[in-house]
């Protein structure tokens, strides 16, 4: 574990790769996350078939860290019948549970010839998914729901690709069905900054007393091509709009060679965390290199008190022409 970093990972490796599959599959990373009401920690994963296509895929452990064990089948597969938006696979899950419908809602990106679309599904159990459909229309990706309404509104962060290039925005809606009132809530910087290029969510908001901590990650581009990093941002509690700090640096970047070298190069995407018993130790878990998952473990109270001597003070949000 990295004792001195604000992210510490946990362990010398991936937590899970292809190898840990009962199929043969060519990679495993970027996983949903949840703590069960018995305590098991379930990772979402997205599995790329040796097709090109990915579905996603149920693993379980005791205490969110080792002992995995993966379900013998997976749990949603493209189902292009009956969804053709999904022909080319279904990616990237960010899971929440809500309350009010005593659901986890599985937001994913749906591919197909169409391009990315943010689409929806409800379940109880993991097993059973009940399928919304397409709730953002292509170019859309990088979804996840907040966990309670806010004014009578549910409300869906996502990451449209506009004029404002990849960025953050926030849409609400009565039913989750009908989407409006889009508004953009985080572009990216412009210039040598980490995050210069585009940027989208990562996990789910994290609720806390100053506001929604939000994990998300910066693009730069270089000449040896993209590199994926993540940083923080804080977003109001009564509503998530205004941003209130933004990281000037990145918390979690590819260092170690296994999330360097893969499908896809100089990788970290964080779709998932865990919150412990305590109410402050989290598990991150990410993909890595598009190839496998790995975890670090930090204490939001820590994340909160770097935020505020590491913000660039300014959180530079484009506005709608």
């Amino acid at each position: 574990m990295d004792e001195n970093a604000l992210l510490r990972r946990v362990g010398k490796g991936p937590i899970l790769q292809a190898s840990d599959w009962p199929v043969t599959v060519n990679a495993v990373f970027n996983p949903g996350a949840v703590r069960l009401a018995d305590g098991t920690t379930l990772l979402l994963c997205r599995v790329e078939d040796r097709r090109g296509i990915s579905l996603l895929w149920a693993a379980r452990s005791d205490n969110g860290i080792d002992g995995w064990r993966v379900d013998p089948e997976p749990a949603l597969a493209p189902d292009p019948v009956n969804h053709p938006e999904e022909l080319w696979g279904v990616e990237d899950p960010r899971i929440v549970w809500l309350p009010e419908l005593e659901r986890y809602a599985v937001t994913y990106t749906a591919f197909s010839p169409a391009g990315p679309a943010v689409a929806l599904a409800l379940t109880e159990d993991f097993k059973r998914f009940g399928r919304v459909g397409v709730v953002m229309p292509p170019e859309d990706k990088d979804a996840a729901l907040l966990p309670r309404r806010i004014d009578g509104k549910w409300m869906m962060v996502h990451r449209p690709n506009t004029g404002l290039g990849a960025s953050i925005w926030l849409a609400d809606s009565p039913d989750l069905v009908h989407w409006g009132r889009h508004r953009p809530i985080l572009t990216p910087r412009r210039g040598a900054w980490w995050d210069a290029n585009k940027i989208g969510l990562s996990g789910p908001l994290i609720e806390t007393p100053r506001g929604w901590l939000t994990f998300y990650h910066g693009v730069k581009m270089t000449g040896a091509g993209c590199l994926y990093r993540q940083g923080l941002a804080l977003f109001d509690l009564a509503h998530p709009t205004p941003c209130r700090m933004r990281s000037d640096e990145w918390v979690l970047g590819p260092r170690e060679d296994w999330e360097r070298l893969g499908d896809v190069g100089d990788v970290v995407f964080i779709c998932g965390t865990t919150l412990g018993d305590d109410g402050d130790t989290l598990n991150v878990y990410y993909g890595a290199a598009d190839t496998s998952i790995g975890l670090a473990q930090c204490r939001v109270s820590e994340l909160l008190d770097w935020l505020d001597t590491h913000s660039a003070g300014e959180c530079m949000v484009s506005q709608l022409p």
